[in-house]
Parts: C-alpha cells; sequence; structure tokens
C-alpha cells in the first residue's frame, strides 16, 4: 500500500524520476528512515553528495550560523563566505580563479561556454567543438545533454546543439585521429560514474593532456561526481598526474545543498570578464558558508584518508565475493566509488538490497554502484557484503 505523501507526489509531480516506493522521513550519518521508521544502511549517499553523512552537525551548525546573519544579496556584491571558500578550492587545486553556480550541469555549462569564448578570443571564430566521450554524462540542460555521449538520454530532445564530437573512452588513437582545427577543447570524466564506474587505463589521462596540449586545447574534467574526496584523494586528477585547465565540482561540495563551482586556470580569467556569464543564486553567502564548512571537515578530518582505506577494502570484500559467486563479473573502483559489474540485470538486486534494510544502486542495467558517505566504516561495510552474500546465494538457487 503506498503512503499518503507518494499519493500526492505521483499526482501533483511530473514522472520524470523512477521513484522507489519509499518516503525517507530522517537520516543520520550512514542510516535514513522512512516514514514506518524503517532503518537503512545508505550506500547511496544522494549519489555521491553526503560525504560527511545525513543531518551533518557541521553542515547545520554552519547553515544555522550563517542564516542568522546573511542569506542573500546576489553576486553585485561581495560576501566573505564565498572568497573563502573560493580562497580554499583554489589554494588546494591547480586553479587560480572559481565560478560558482547551483548545479553540476551549470558548473559545465559554466566551463562549455568559458572554454568557447576563451578560444575565440586568442585564435578567432570557427574553432568551437568540444570533444566528449561516448558514454559520458555531463548534465540534463541542453547543452550539458548535448554533450553527454549516451544516446537514451538525448533521445527525444532534437535538435540538440551543435558542436560537441564523441570519441570512445581510454582510446587515445581514435581521440587523436578525431581532431582538426575546429575542435577547441576535450570534456570527459576521469572515472565515467553513470556509464557504469569505468575508470582509465594507467597512461590515458597523461596521453589526453599531452595531445591537448599539442593542439592547443583546454582540457575540462568534470569531477562533479568524483571530486572532494569520493576517491581518496581531494581531487580525482591528482591520482593521474596531469594538471587540467578547468574542472567542474558539485555533488559533494556541498554535502546536500545546492551548489556547483567551475575552476579554471588564471590565463583564462580575461574571457569571462563582466557581463559574459552570471547566476542570481550562485555562490550565496548561506551556501558557500556550508560549503566551506564540509571543505574544511574533509581535509582536516580524514575523511578522504577513510575513503581510500574503506574503498580498498570494500572493493577487496567484492573480490571474495567473487570468488564465491559467478554472477560478478568485474569489480571497478577508486576511493569509495565502486561498481560491480554482473552477469544479470542488476534492478532486482537493489530492490532485494532495499528489501534488507540496504539502498544501493544500479547504472547502465548490469553495475551496481556503490557511492556511500565517506564516513562509512568497516562495520557497514561487512553488514552489505554479508548482505550481498546470502542474496547471492539466493539467486542461484
Amino acid at each position: 500500500m503506498t503512503s499518503h505523501t507518494i499519493d500526492k507526489a505521483d499526482r501533483y509531480m511530473f514522472h520524470t524520476y523512477k521513484r522507489i516506493p519509499v518516503t525517507l522521513v530522517k537520516g543520520d550519518g550512514c542510516r535514513v528512515w522512512d516514514e514506518n521508521g524503517k532503518e537503512y544502511l545508505d550506500f547511496v549517499g544522494g549519489i555521491a553528495v553526503c560525504s560527511l553523512g545525513h543531518s551533518s552537525p557541521i553542515l547545520s551548525k554552519a547553515l544555522y550560523e550563517q542564516s542568522q546573519k546573511l542569506v542573500h544579496v546576489s553576486n553585485l556584491f561581495y560576501t566573505e563566505p564565498q572568497t573563502e571558500l573560493a580562497q580554499i578550492l583554489v589554494e588546494n587545486s591547480f586553479a587560480d580563479r572559481v565560478f560558482f553556480c547551483n548545479s553540476g550541469a551549470e558548473a559545465n555549462e559554466a566551463a562549455i561556454k568559458l572554454a568557447r569564448r576563451y578560444s575565440r578570443e586568442k585564435f578567432g571564430s570557427g574553432r568551437y567543438i568540444i570533444m566528449t566521450m561516448e558514454n559520458s554524462f555531463h548534465g540534463r540542460t541542453m547543452a550539458t545533454l548535448s554533450a553527454t555521449g549516451q544516446e537514451r538520454i538525448r533521445t527525444g530532445f532534437d535538435p540538440l546543439l551543435e558542436g560537441f564530437r564523441f570519441v570512445p573512452f581510454n582510446d587515445l588513437k581514435k581521440l587523436g585521429s578525431s581532431i582538426d582545427e575546429s575542435v577547441c577543447a576535450l570534456m570527459l570524466e576521469p572515472i565515467q560514474g553513470e556509464g557504469g564506474v569505468v575508470l582509465p587505463d594507467p597512461d590515458y589521462l597523461k596521453g589526453v593532456r599531452e595531445i591537448c596540449t599539442e593542439h592547443g586545447m583546454l582540457l575540462i574534467l568534470d569531477e562533479i561526481q568524483v571530486g572532494m574526496g569520493r576517491t581518496g584523494r581531494l581531487f580525482a586528477y591528482q591520482h593521474f598526474g596531469i594538471t587540467p585547465d578547468i574542472i567542474t565540482l558539485a555533488k559533494a561540495l556541498g554535502n546536500g545543498i545546492p551548489i556547483g563551482a567551475m575552476l579554471a586556470r588564471e590565463e583564462l580569467n580575461d574571457a569571462f570578464g563582466p557581463g559574459s556569464h552570471a547566476t542570481t543564486f550562485g555562490g550565496t553567502p548561506l551556501i558557500t558558508a556550508g560549503a566551506t564548512a564540509v571543505v574544511k571537515s574533509l581535509l582536516n578530518d580524514d575523511w578522504i584518508e577513510n575513503a581510500r582505506v574503506i574503498g580498498d577494502y570494500f572493493r577487496d570484500e567484492f573480490r571474495n565475493l567473487q570468488q564465491k559467486h559467478g554472477i560478478i563479473k568485474d569489480i571497478r573502483g577508486l576511493g569509495l566509488i565502486v561498481g560491480v559489474e554482473l552477469d544479470t540485470e542488476g534492478a532486482p538486486f537493489v530492490s532485494a538490497c532495499m528489501e534488507r534494510g540496504f539502498l544501493i544502486n544500479c547504472v547502465q542495467e548490469r553495475v551496481l554502484r556503490f557511492v556511500p558517505p565517506l564516513i562509512i566504516g568497516k562495520e557497514e561495510i561487512d553488514l552489505l557484503i554479508n548482505c550481498l552474500d546470502q542474496i547471492f546465494k539466493e539467486k542461484e538457487i
């Protein structure tokens, strides 16, 4: 029987999501509860968002204190929280400049606009193509939809925006042969999260950086899902020995409050002068005060190291399961983004886990994706592994 909330949602809201029929009402750390009081261990984490967990006292305190001082004044004025967050991001990355917005899609929109405007000013017109990867995901706005390399997501929204060219991920030869004088930038996810937790080959991103430098192209890294400690480093690019020209962030940057950011090198600053790009709500005092508290905790409270250690443990435990159950084809990941590819459809396993009090996610039909809060420990991992062990046994009978 559906709840009153579910009935109302189905009546009044667009059905743009295939929602799980559960109404969640409370969260604490790595756990959430539904309206009937049932408890769940959350391995979705708001889709790689709630790195400090649900109802984080660190975030709550920062939001409460800032709400008593200043919530919003627009970007016509300077504010202290926004400036502090920009400084922290710059001092802990390759970047020199930051643009704040409200979401990952908006951060990618800003990156697309900056790349094209910079290229036009430096090279003149005719150089505007942005190359992206097949199987990529960059957002749901018209520009980011057009940049996404998954046909099922683009279907039905024609005409899409011109100026994007797709190449296979992990294929340097094809990338090099697809470049011409019209290409201004390459945009890719260091790890394809929505694409099935697909990692780059060991030297792939170094090769990508070399190709971009050789052709005078900007390298844009979409770190919306894998940035902010998810991989065991603050930024995913730090694992691969490269420096991008632009990165985009969102999700875990705010631990659940809506914020996105685009970071870039100083050379690109003049291309985004006054009036070139703007946002009413991007980087408000309230939101940036909350995000500043989140980032400081990630940097100072060992949660990023925890993501590395627990992520290694998580994948090792899945490898042990793989030895017992032939249903597991592959195990991929870095830090606490883990993908387990099955030889069958994954949706029934999502449902079976939910029935037993575990929230997990499936992407690309057969890949179980796990992106829990970075505060998770071995005890919670063991509980999930034991649950999946039992489910796999039942499916094999």
